[in-house]
């Protein structure tokens, strides 16, 4: 299997290199060269997400030096619970739970497998790894407990300042050792920017090995399609149904796994997805011109993204507007919602949500009842709701039980350093 570049189709390389490299020498991001096609039937006795990673994950591996690896990867790092909540509803609906891993965050699932891949890869001595992730809440704290005490590696965290919950912020500055935290005088789009820039930057590629643990990392989207595989089988086994997700979606990592998940044959329906007020991608898929712009803070900070970076796999699979309408489809949810959405559910089915999980509740209650009767749906639910207490208390008048890891992190000094959003600063920070 080879992987090419959204910007120049001739520009090919293994797995192996597009995990290393991060991001194509043209700025342009890895893809497959061809989706392999998988029948249901190739998933027989696979019941953990771990299992259904190895046949999924298998042909994308396939020919390059990793490939034996796959299955203790998966296994290693997909070792905690994924429940499948049914809701107390007249409807066919239910959420997938995906923040039962170390950082209560869905992102603990691509951070552990790239951790794991990252460990089987040579390394020259003497250029170090760096692992850049920037980080809108939850990636960076996934990403530094992946990779936290793996000789070899160094990662430099970049968030932005004041604009992650202060549970998120503790999970991002708590590790030091081979972790760097850079709190950045930006938005998060900043902090992708400059991500983007130190790959670009060649006298820096020249002193260490660069690479990213963002979702423009192929790494990072390859094993996020084994949840959809495992949530999409375990429906179709119970239903005979494909189906339908409701995803909350900033960067749009997670909703182009699942679109990965469905283009290789897992029974997979609609896929639709939801947005804060961060609309760049509602207004393109309403018509406008496509039209980045800077992000606007909102209760569901994770989710703050004005630049989608993954925009450019979506269109590079589907280059018209309306196969992309036909792909995916897209809702945006107020920060009004989200209080009105965490308040109403939590009386009426005893579901307390994280502010990203709410959107993706409301974006439910917004589909036609025509929709609704089109299930079965499932709700994925991103980030546990104890990581943003000062949100969800105050609507629900209790606290939110704090998961042990979660806590364990709590109790950590913070190790932090303030940066400008600029290139100047960070090479200043990585001498």
């Amino acid at each position: 299997m080879q992987f090419l570049s959204t910007r120049d189709p001739s520009h090919h390389v293994g797995l192996s290199a597009a995990l290393a490299r991060g991001i194509a020498p043209d700025g342009g991001l890895y893809v497959p060269e061809v989706f392999p096609t998988l029948s249901v039937e190739a998933f027989a006795g696979c019941d953990t997400v771990a299992e259904c990673a190895r046949v999924l994950l298998a042909p994308f591996f396939d020919g390059d030096a990793l490939a034996g690896e796959v299955p203790g990867i998966a296994h290693e790092a997909f070792n905690f619970p994924v429940p499948i909540v049914p809701l107390a509803l007249k409807d066919d609906v239910g959420v997938l739970e995906l923040f039962h891993g170390p950082t209560a965050a869905f992102k603990d699932f691509g951070a552990r497998f790239l951790a794991g891949t990252f460990a089987k890869l040579p390394h020259d001595p003497k250029r170090p790894l760096s692992i850049l992730v920037a980080t809108s809440g939850d990636t960076g704290g996934a990403v530094a407990a992946a990779f936290h005490g793996r000789a070899g590696m160094e990662v430099i965290v970049l968030y932005p300042k004041g604009l992650v919950s202060a549970r998120q912020e503790q999970q991002l500055t708590c590790w030091g050792g081979n972790v760097r935290t850079l709190a950045v005088r930006g938005t998060f789009d900043d902090c992708q920017a400059l991500v983007k820039a130190a790959f670009a930057d060649a006298p820096l590629r020249l002193t260490r090995e660069l690479s990213s643990a963002n979702s423009i990392n192929i790494g990072r989207l390859l094993p996020q399609a084994s949840y959809y595989a495992y949530a999409s089988l375990h429906t179709w086994r119970r239903t005979g149904k494909r189906a339908n997700f409701i995803v909350p979606s900033g960067n749009l990592g997670n909703v182009l796994a699942a679109v990965w998940a469905r283009r290789v044959g897992l029974p997979i329906g609609r896929l639709h997805m939801a947005f804060n007020e961060n609309r760049t991608v509602p207004d393109y898929l309403d018509g406008k011109p496509w039209q980045p712009r800077p992000s606007k803070a909102t209760l569901a900070s994770a989710m703050d993204v004005g630049n989608p970076s993954n925009m450019e796999r979506l269109t590079y699979l589907y280059p018209d507007l309306n196969a992309v309408r036909d792909a995916v489809s897209s809702v945006s949810v107020t920060d009004t919602q989200i209080r009105a959405r965490i308040q109403e559910d939590h009386l009426a089915l005893h579901q307390t949500w994280c502010p990203h999980t709410a959107i993706a509740a409301q974006a439910y209650q917004q589909l036609s009842a025509t929709d609704r009767a089109a299930g079965p749906w499932l709700l994925v639910a991103t980030a546990h709701p104890a990581k943003f207490p000062e949100t969800v208390e105050p609507l629900i008048h209790a606290q939110v039980p704090v998961p042990d890891a979660l806590a364990r992190l709590l109790c950590l000094p913070r190790q932090v350093t303030e940066i400008e959003a600029s290139m100047t600063a960070l090479k200043a920070c990585l001498a």
